[in-house]
Formats: C-alpha cells, structure tokens, sequence
C-alpha cells in the first residue's frame, strides 16, 4: 500500500461530498471502520467525531450489547478494512434512518473495482450463488456448497475492463451486500482478489500490491430531498500503478 510522505490511513481519509444531511468518505486501505476493543489503531469512526464532534451520537453504537459501546457516528455501512473507497456518513438520525432504509430495501447502487488473478474469458457475467459461514473457517464466509448455518442469497453482477499479463481488471455491481460478498463470490468462480489474504492466501501477494485489491468507486442514492446523487471516489495510487502493471510483459 502506497502513503504518501508515511502518512497513515487514518491521515489520507478525505471528504467526496457533504451536505446538511449526507456526509461522503474516502477511506483509504487499511483503515478500520470500528473500534474492536483489542487494539489501539485508529479507526474511521475516530476520524469522524475528531471532526465533527456532534456526529458520535449518530446512529448509536454498534453493538449495544457489548461490553464497551462502539460509536456508529453516522456510518451507515461498512467497507473492510483493506478496502478502499466511499462511505457514506449521516449527519442527523433521520438521515441516518433514510440511508439504512435505503441500503435495507436494496436501493443504493454500489460499484466496486478488482483485481483478480487469471484471465477470464467472458466480457460480463453474473454470479448468483448463497452465502453463509465456512465450514472450515468460523470467521470466513463461503458459497453453499462449503458454508454451514444459514445461507442468505448473493448476487453479484460484473464486466470486464482490461485483461493482461495473467490477470483481470474488473467492475462489479453487488445486487446483496453480503459480508465479504465480492470476495467471496470471485474465489468461488475460481479467481480471487490479488493479495486477498483471507480468500486468496494460496496466490499470495501480486501487482505490488499489500492489500486487497478491491475499491467501491462509486454509490448513488436518492437525497432525503428525493434528489439522486451519485459519489465517486478515484482509483487510489497502488491500484492505478496495479492496473498499468497489468501490461508488463511475463
């Protein structure tokens, strides 16, 4: 992962957007959303009430059972933590309430940009196959056919933008938002993310890359004011350099 001047995450998160209701996020790669409890790293949600102090209410905590109680501070949903991209923050809780609803009811429109490894053939395709917990793996998740308990439905559109040098560089339009749905979803076809290291460990790193490569470029959804808006956040520098990397000769 590329910082610029060693800057960390936490110092590269910029704003796309903001409005009277609707706050928009850069999260850079490897930069955690919530606090876990176990670690002292800083995270988005720290970056959020260190500069707007009157959003930690906002939403209440993540888990309200838990020991200690996560402020949400408006997020209203969540990217992992080496996934990079837009997130969308709410300012008030009737906004806050309008964009879950939004997400909930499957409204917003979310695209997200990849890498994986091998070429694949097909200009676009469509996969459609359930999620649920790994029989192996009790914190990764996995289609059917590996998976245990109860499988929610996942479908994940995509279209290809550029094949070379053993990989393919890919958009992809999520229908679900399952936990690790994308990833997920590419391993089970047989090309995962590069340098995934929960669902890619068997290929390893690649391209230079240090982390999952795998961007949510843009969202659209309609405004509390019944307005569409569409927010896009630019392809970050190691990505971009991955993706020329692509036509390096083997």
């Amino acid at each position: 992962m590329l910082l610029f001047m060693n800057q960390t995450p936490y110092e590269l998160v910029t704003v796309l957007y903001e409005d009277a209701n609707i706050l928009a996020l850069n999260k850079p790669a490897g930069l955690v959303m919530h606090s876990d409890g176990r670690t002292e790293e800083k995270t988005l949600t720290e970056w959020i009430t260190e500069n707007y102090p009157h959003l930690a209410s906002i939403g209440g905590s993540v888990d309200p059972e838990a020991d200690e109680e996560v402020s949400r501070a408006g997020i209203a949903h969540r990217l992992d933590r080496d996934t990079s991209g837009v997130v969308l923050v709410a300012k008030n809780e009737e906004s806050f309430e309008y964009l879950r609803s939004q997400f909930n009811d499957r409204k917003v429109r979310k695209v997200y940009r990849g890498i994986v490894w091998g070429t694949i053939k097909d200009d676009m395709g469509n996969i459609n196959r359930k999620i649920g917990r790994s029989k192996k793996h009790g914190v990764i998740w996995s289609v059917a056919t590996g998976a245990k308990g109860t499988l929610r439905d996942a479908v994940t559109k995509w279209r290809v933008l550029k094949r070379g040098n053993g990989f393919t560089y890919m958009e992809y339009y999520p229908m679900t938002g399952r936990t690790h749905q994308i990833r997920v979803h590419v391993k089970s076809i047989g090309h995962p993310l590069v340098s995934d290291k929960l669902y890619g460990a068997r290929e390893g790193k690649g391209l230079g890359l240090e982390r999952t490569a795998l961007h949510a470029v843009s969202i659209s959804f309609t405004q509390p004011n019944g307005k569409e808006l569409k927010v896009e956040a630019p392809l970050p520098p190691d990505m971009a350099e991955a993706v020329k990397m692509m036509d390096a000769v083997s």
